[in-house]
């Protein structure tokens, strides 16, 4: 099948140094700290208290809010304490720590969930932990409870950022419980159309897939082949590509009849249907000119991230850059002694060769960033209307339809930072939206 139509794209090296390393499995680190806000909503409450003991899956915090899920811990051992930091986004948080006790057991309280209804799924999936795992954090109970008619399950295994392999190595390594997760949420949503979206640069998963597709005669289900290019993983992007519907900013998929899940989302949900494990770790990949050994690796969540590049045979040089996910829309954070949180798929280590911008300069107004847009917007423009504080002007733009894919300021032959300014811009709109 071919793509409907094709939105504005680029070609960003791929750097995709760990796709073929494995996934490793790292030893228990003596100690975590998991941060209590893992999803998109609401942060949860301590369940717990200093000196308690728990074990591997055993719930530490959770909330009465909708939009939230419960946090399980990921070693046993003993709740150390219960403390306060800043987080990546320069937030506050609430971690727990828990020492290890070197047994590594799990909850004995836990078992398969029991499903002779949809009700017993969606508490099943919430009682998982389970959020989206390609970098949003949504509360994955919520999207599987769309109270709409849904036609369309795409499963995203595109992983268009640079350097990032960990869903890649999930599905070559985890094919049986990627479709059994796709197809138990395919089945739950009602949606008779599923498609495997994959970029061209996987052939190994292409394959892998279209065969396993043919021995299990499935039916409803074939794989998406996507161009190798940038940001083709995007949600609006892989609605609009597979089924010709816009899927504007404020538009929620299942209005569509669309859903869309991260390929190792649903691999984690393939899993726990079988073995009632909650979410307590994270495949991700450690990489970077910084880091001796990139590879990818299964880690406890709470993992420091001076833990996991460690194991992949420490630092090279100074780091000067970290960042949680890929280099185009990752986010870059103050300290390696911040902690693997469930949404993470990659931690990037830079020495300053690689992590230097070059001087911004003036814009030449040579629209490359208009070309770049996948939404056909006119960054040049939108960065002045940001700089006059002209929130008529960013709404006539149409400012709230950037998803600050950061392509326009990879383009710019200026090195303008102009997704970081319609980040303000965006944030201008709501301010006044608001006054």
């Amino acid at each position: 099948m071919t793509a409907l139509r094709l939105l504005n794209s680029i070609h960003a090296p791929h750097h995709k140094n760990t796709a073929g390393k494995p996934i490793a499995d790292m030893p228990l680190p003596s100690v975590v700290k998991i941060s209590m806000s893992q999803n998109i909503g609401a942060p949860c409450r301590p369940l717990v208290s200093v000196g308690d003991a728990v074990k591997i899956g055993t719930v530490i915090g959770d909330s009465d809010a909708f939009l939230s899920v419960p946090v399980h811990a990921s070693l046993s051992g003993t709740v150390k304490a219960i403390e306060t930091r800043r987080n990546a986004a320069g937030g506050d948080e609430t971690v727990v720590v828990i020492v290890s006790d070197g047994k590594g057991e799990w909850d004995d309280s836990l078992t398969p969930p029991v499903i002779h209804s949809h009700d017993d799924f969606i508490k099943a999936v919430r009682s998982s932990g389970l959020v989206g795992l390609g970098g949003a954090a949504f509360p994955t109970w919520v999207k599987q409870n769309p109270g709409k008619t849904i036609q369309t399950l795409i499963v995203n295994g595109a992983e268009c950022e640079p350097y990032i392999t960990s869903d890649h190595r999930t599905m070559l390594e985890d094919a049986d419980n990627v479709l059994d997760g796709t197809l138990a949420a395919a089945r739950e949503l009602g949606a008779d159309s599923i498609f495997l979206a994959i970029e061209e640069n996987k052939p190994d998963a292409i394959l892998l897939y279209r065969e396993l597709i043919r021995k299990r005669q499935l039916t409803g289900i074939s794989v998406f082949t996507l161009k190798a290019r940038y940001p083709k993983g995007a949600e609006r992007v892989l609605i609009e590509e597979i089924t010709g519907k816009p899927c504007p900013a404020g538009v929620l998929p299942a209005s569509l009849g669309i859903i869309v899940g991260n390929v190792s989302s649903l691999a984690f949900l393939g899993h726990y249907l079988k073995d009632g494990r909650p979410l307590v770790t994270r495949t991700v990949t450690v990489d970077g000119d910084a880091i001796a050994e990139p590879k990818n690796v299964r880690l406890p969540i709470g993992t420091s991230l001076r833990d996991a590049a460690l194991f992949c045979g420490g630092y090279t040089g100074e780091v000067r850059k970290i960042l949680m996910g890929g280099p185009m829309m990752g986010r870059a954070v103050y300290s390696d002694e911040l902690s693997i949180l469930k949404n993470n798929n990659a931690i990037l280590f830079f020495t300053e060769k690689e992590a230097a911008l070059p001087a911004a300069s003036a814009c030449i107004r040579c629209g490359r960033c208009h070309k770049a847009c996948p939404f056909d917007l006119y960054p040049m423009l939108l960065t002045e209307a940001v700089d006059r504080k002209d929130i008529e002007s960013l709404k006539g733009l149409d400012v709230m339809q950037c998803m600050e894919c950061g392509s326009c300021s990879y383009v710019c032959p200026a090195h303008r930072p102009l997704a970081f300014s319609h980040k303000l811009g965006k944030i201008l709109v709501k301010e006044a939206a608001d006054s």
